[in-house]
C-alpha cells in the first residue's frame, strides 16, 4: 500500500504577489507489478513534478530513490495526476513542486497514520518524513485553499480536514491505492490533507535542453529593454548579430554562430509551431520575416543553435527560433507613443478576465519619417489567439494575424562619395552619412496566418499534439547595390540602371503533430517521442531589372511558379541509464518534391524557335541523426556533449528535370557544461565550444541582391552566457561569442576546421548585456512603481572581401518607466551615445554617378547607415483591470 504525503514544496513560481498552490483534482495511486513484494519497512520515493499552466504533469523526475520497482510506480502514476494548477495574482503560473510518495508495509487490525512534512529547499532526503503509527493508511490531500508563501526553510505541517470537503473518503483512498477495502467495523479515518510550502523563484519552467546551446528563454523583465520590433529579441541568445540593409519592414539578416544566415536560409523560424521560412523566395531561399510579431505578445522564445533536436527541420543548419507567444496581463492595454523623425506607435491588447494567458487579442500600428532620406515607413497588424477546452483532458488553441506593410530603403552608399561629399544631401558629414542615391528603392508585404492546435491526454500520462495552418503572403522589394553597371543597353543608349525587383507571392498549408505515449524506460516515463510534418508551397517568385527613370521594368531575370511538397518525421528517445546519465538519440528524414514551372525561357536556342516556358520536377530526401549525452556531474553543474546532422533544402529555381535534388548538409558538434542556482536569487550559466562544417554555403553577390553558393564552409567557436534575476526587481544576462568561419583548403583534412580563407561578413567576436531593474517608491501616499533598462551590443571586426575589416561597433539603449494607479510613462533612448556606426558593410565595385559616367573597376567600401540616436516617449494605460491583476 501506499502513502501520497503530497507535501508539494513549489520551486518555481513568479514575482512577489501570494501564490495559489495547485490542488490535485485527480491522483490515481501507484500499482506495484505482482512480481515485486510489499516493502518490510515504509520506502519513500521523492519526485520533482512540473505541473503546467494547465494543471498537467509535464515532467517528473526522482530526486529520491526507494529501489527501481517503487519509483517506476510512483512516475507512472504521477504522469497521470492532474491539478488545478497554481495561480499568482489570478494568473496560472507553471510551478515545480516536490512529492514524496511513501510505500508501507500492510498491517492488519491496525490504524496506520501518515503524518505528512515538508520543508521549502529545493531538494534532500529530508522531504516527505513520514512518521508511521498503528492503523490504515489515509492518503493526505492538499487543501483547496493553500494560505500563501511561506519563509524557505518553514515546516508546513499537516492540517486535518474531513473526508467530505477533500471529495474522498478513507475507503475512496484505499481503493485508489490497490490495498482493498476497510475492515468490518472500523469507521473511515478522515484524512489529513498537509499545506504548502511556497517559495516565490522564477518565472516559467524550461524543458531539458538538447545541447548547451539550447536556450528556452522567458523574456520576462527584460521586456523593459528598448527594442525595434520582436526580431531583437532574437539577441537574447548568445552569438547573434541583426542587420538591416533594407528598411523598416525588411527582414532582418541574421548572424549566429558563425554563420551570414542571409534573412533565414541558415536559421529555421517559427511562430506557435507555424513556419516562417519562405521556400524559393525573390529575395532569397529561406526569407523569413519576424518584423509583423507584435514584441509585447511574445512570452518565451525557443533558440536551439545547431541541429541537434530531430524536432528541427529545413533551414535548421544554424539553428531554429521559435517564438511562444502568450499575454499574462488580464485587461486592456492601451499604448501610444511618439519620438524622433516623427515615429509614432500605437498598440492595444485586450486579455479576456478569467481566461488563460493564451487567450488575447493584440492590435499594432507604426508610422514615421526614418531617420534621413527614404527612410519612411507604415505598417499595421493584428494577432488574436483563444484557447478553449475540449472536455477533460483536450484543449484547442486557435491563433491568427493579419498584417500590412509598406516602407522605403535608402540602400547602401559608397564611401568615397561620402568623404568627398558627392551625394545628393547637403555637404555637412551628417547629411551624406544618411544620405541615399536611388529614391525607388524599399519594398511593401502582406502577411496572413490561422492556425488550430489540438493538444489531448492521453490514458497512462500520454501526449498528442496535433495542429494545421494556412499562410498567405506576398511581397515586393526593390533594391540596388550597383547603381549603373550591369545593365547591357541597346546599341546607343545609356544604362538604364541596376535596380532589382524582387516579387513573391505564395500560399502555405500544413499540418505538425507529435504523439508522447506513455511509455517508462529504465525508471523513465515518457522516453518517447514520435512527430511528422507535412507542407506544401505553392508560390510565384519573380525577379526585373527596374530603370532609374520611373522604376519600369525593362529585363526579366526569373520567373518561376513553383510547387513544393515537404514530408517529413522524427523519432526521438531518452533513457537514463543511470541516475547521474541521461542518453537522448533521434533521427529525422525529411522528403522534398519540387516542381517549377520556368517563364523566363529564352525563345530561341541552337535548334531554332521553341516556347518561353518550360516545367522541371525533382525529388529528394536527407535524414539526419541526432544525439546528446548529459553527464551530471553535481546537482548544479551538468556536462552535455551533443552532435547532428542538418540540411537546407534546394533552391528549386536552380533545379533541373529529374534531378535527385542536392541539399547542403551540416554536421556539427558541441561539448560544454551548464550550472544553475535556485533560490531568492536565481543563477544560470552556460558555455560550449562547437566546430560545424557546411557542404554547401552562401555568401552576398552584390551583382545580384542576394546569396550565392560558393562551396563547403567550416566553423569553430565558442560562448559563455549567464542570466541571473532577483525575483521581480533585478533582471541580468550577459553573453560572449567567439566563431571563426573559413573556407576549407582544397584537398584539405575535415578535421582541419581552422585553416582556410575568413568568410567575408560574419563577425568573429559579439558581446551583448540586458538588464532591468524595478523597484517602487512612496510619494506623497501613494505607491509609484519604476523601472530602469539597459542594453548593450558589442560587435567586432567584421572581415571583408579584398582583406579589409570593418571597425568595431558599440551600442547602449536605455529605458525608464514610472507608474502610477493605472498610469504609466516611459522615455526610451536607443543609440545613447549618438554613434555613427555602420550597419552592414561590403566591399565590391559598383557605379553611382550616372548612367554615362565611366565606372571604376576597383572596389570600394559601401554601407547601410545604421540608426542615430533616437528618442521615444510612451503613455500607456491600464484597463479594466481586475482586482487580482498583476
Amino acid at each position: 500500500m501506499w502513502i501520497p504525503t503530497l507535501v508539494l514544496c513549489v520551486l518555481s513560481a513568479t514575482g512577489e504577489l501570494p501564490v495559489t498552490p495547485p490542488v490535485p483534482l485527480e491522483a490515481p495511486g501507484p500499482v506495484l507489478p505482482a512480481e515485486v513484494p510489499p516493502p518490510e519497512v515504509p520506502a519513500t520515493v521523492l519526485l520533482r513534478l512540473t505541473i503546467d499552466r494547465t494543471g498537467e504533469v509535464s515532467q517528473v523526475e526522482v530526486r529520491q530513490s526507494a529501489g527501481v520497482a517503487f519509483d517506476r510506480a510512483a512516475m507512472n502514476a504521477a504522469v497521470r495526476w492532474r491539478f488545478q494548477p497554481a495561480r499568482q495574482g489570478g494568473e496560472a503560473i507553471a510551478v515545480r513542486v516536490d512529492v514524496p510518495v511513501t510505500f508501507v508495509p500492510p498491517v492488519h487490525g491496525h490504524h496506520l497514520e501518515a503524518v505528512a512534512s515538508g520543508q521549502g529547499s529545493t531538494a534532500g532526503p529530508e522531504h516527505g518524513e513520514a512518521e508511521v503509527r498503528h492503523g490504515h493508511a489515509s492518503a493526505a490531500r492538499p487543501e483547496p485553499g493553500g494560505d500563501g508563501a511561506q519563509p524557505l526553510g518553514s515546516r508546513a505541517p499537516a492540517v486535518a480536514g474531513t473526508g467530505a470537503e477533500e471529495g474522498a473518503t478513507q475507503s475512496d483512498a484505499l481503493t485508489q491505492s490497490g490495498a482493498g477495502s476497510l475492515p468490518a467495523g472500523d469507521a473511515p479515518v478522515a484524512p489529513q490533507p498537509p499545506s504548502f510550502s511556497t517559495t516565490v523563484r522564477s518565472a516559467s519552467y524550461a524543458p531539458p535542453p538538447v545541447a548547451v546551446g539550447d536556450f528556452h528563454i522567458p523574456v520576462g523583465q527584460l521586456a523593459d529593454v528598448p527594442r525595434r520590433s520582436a526580431s531583437d529579441l532574437m539577441l537574447l541568445a548568445p552569438g547573434v548579430m541583426l542587420a538591416n540593409h533594407g528598411g523598416e519592414g525588411h527582414a532582418e539578416s541574421i548572424y549566429i554562430r558563425g554563420f551570414d544566415a542571409g534573412e533565414g536560409k541558415d536559421v529555421e523560424l517559427r511562430l506557435n509551431g507555424v513556419p516562417l521560412n519562405e521556400v524559393s523566395h525573390a529575395h532569397g531561399h529561406g526569407y523569413a520575416d519576424t518584423y509583423f510579431i507584435i514584441p509585447e505578445l511574445v512570452e518565451s522564445l525557443r533558440v536551439t543553435e545547431g541541429p541537434y533536436d530531430p524536432s528541427q527541420g529545413d533551414f535548421g543548419v544554424a539553428g531554429t527560433v521559435e517564438y511562444q507567444l502568450g499575454l499574462a496581463r488580464r485587461g486592456l492595454t492601451a499604448s501610444v507613443s511618439t519620438g524622433s523623425y516623427a515615429s509614432r506607435r500605437l498598440s492595444l491588447l485586450w486579455g479576456p478576465p478569467e481566461s488563460s494567458e493564451s487567450t488575447f487579442v493584440g492590435l499594432l500600428l507604426r508610422q514615421g519619417h526614418g531617420f534621413g532620406p527614404n527612410r519612411a515607413y507604415a505598417n499595421a497588424g493584428v494577432m488574436a489567439q483563444a484557447e478553449l477546452r475540449v472536455g477533460d483532458t483536450s484543449r484547442l488553441r486557435l491563433f491568427g494575424t493579419s498584417y500590412a506593410s509598406r516602407f522605403s530603403s535608402a540602400g547602401v552608399v559608397r564611401e568615397t562619395d561620402v568623404v568627398d561629399a558627392r551625394l545628393p544631401c547637403a555637404t555637412d558629414p551628417d547629411s551624406q552619412f544618411f544620405c541615399s542615391y536611388d529614391p525607388n528603392q524599399g519594398g511593401a508585404g502582406q502577411r496572413h496566418i490561422l492556425s488550430a492546435e489540438l493538444q489531448s491526454r492521453l490514458k497512462r500520462g500520454g501526449r498528442f499534439v496535433q495542429q494545421g495552418y494556412v499562410v498567405l503572403r506576398q511581397t515586393r522589394i526593390r533594391d540596388n547595390f550597383t547603381g549603373f553597371l550591369l545593365d547591357t543597353p541597346p546599341e546607343g543608349e545609356s544604362q538604364r540602371g541596376d535596380n532589382t525587383e524582387g516579387y513573391y507571392r505564395g500560399s502555405t498549408v500544413g499540418l505538425r503533430g507529435r504523439y508522447t505515449p506513455g511509455l517508462t524506460l529504465l525508471g523513465q516515463p515518457q522516453p518517447l517521442e514520435l512527430g511528422y510534418v507535412a507542407r506544401y508551397d505553392d508560390v510565384r517568385t519573380r525577379s526585373r531589372r527596374l530603370r532609374a527613370s520611373g522604376g519600369v521594368p525593362y529585363s526579366t531575370v526569373f520567373d518561376n511558379q513553383v510547387r513544393t511538397t515537404n514530408v517529413g518525421a522524427y523519432a526521438s528517445l531518452r533513457v537514463a541509464p543511470l541516475s547521474w546519465l541521461t542518453l537522448r538519440g533521434g533521427v529525422r528524414l525529411d522528403t522534398f518534391l519540387f516542381g517549377v514551372d520556368d517563364h523566363n525561357r529564352p525563345a530561341e536556342d541552337r535548334d531554332g524557335p521553341r516556347l518561353t516556358d518550360e516545367s522541371v520536377e525533382a525529388y529528394g530526401f536527407f535524414a539526419s541523426p541526432r544525439a546528446s549525452v548529459e553527464v551530471r556531474l553535481t546537482p548544479r553543474l551538468t556536462w552535455l556533449t551533443s552532435a547532428g546532422l542538418g540540411a537546407r533544402s534546394s533552391d528549386a529555381a536552380a533545379l533541373s528535370d529529374a534531378e535527385l535534388a542536392p541539399y547542403a548538409r551540416v554536421t556539427s558538434g558541441e561539448t560544454g557544461l551548464g550550472w544553475r542556482l535556485e533560490g531568492p536569487v536565481a543563477l544560470e550559466a552556460r558555455g560550449a565550444f562547437f566546430a560545424t562544417r557546411v557542404s554547401q554555403d552562401f555568401v552576398f553577390d552584390e551583382t545580384v541582391g542576394r546569396n550565392q553558393p560558393i562551396g563547403a564552409s567550416q566553423r569553430l567557436g565558442a560562448f559563455v552566457s549567464a542570466r541571473g534575476t532577483w525575483q521581480e526587481r533585478v533582471d541580468v544576462q550577459a553573453s560572449l561569442a567567439w566563431a571563426r568561419a573559413t573556407l576549407p583548403v582544397p584537398g584539405a583534412s575535415a578535421w582541419k576546421l581552422w585553416d582556410g580563407t575568413v568568410m567575408p561578413y560574419i563577425p568573429q567576436l559579439l558581446g551583448r548585456v540586458d538588464a532591468s531593474v524595478r523597484g517602487a517608491a512612496t510619494i506623497a501616499g501613494q505607491r509609484l512603481d519604476w523601472n530602469v533598462a539597459l542594453g548593450h551590443s558589442a560587435i567586432g571586426p567584421r572581415p571583408l572581401p579584398l582583406d579589409r575589416y570593418s571597425a568595431p561597433v558599440f551600442l547602449f539603449d536605455v529605458g525608464t518607466r514610472a507608474r502610477w494607479k493605472a498610469v504609466e510613462v516611459g522615455l526610451s533612448v536607443e543609440n545613447l551615445l549618438d554613434t555613427r556606426w555602420r550597419e552592414s558593410e561590403f566591399n565590391y565595385v559598383s557605379n553611382f554617378r550616372g548612367p554615362d559616367a565611366p565606372a571604376s573597376l576597383m572596389a570600394t567600401r559601401h554601407f547601410t547607415a545604421g540608426a542615430p540616436r533616437t528618442f521615444m516617449g510612451t503613455l500607456t494605460l491600464y484597463l479594466d483591470l481586475q482586482e487580482d491583476s498583476p
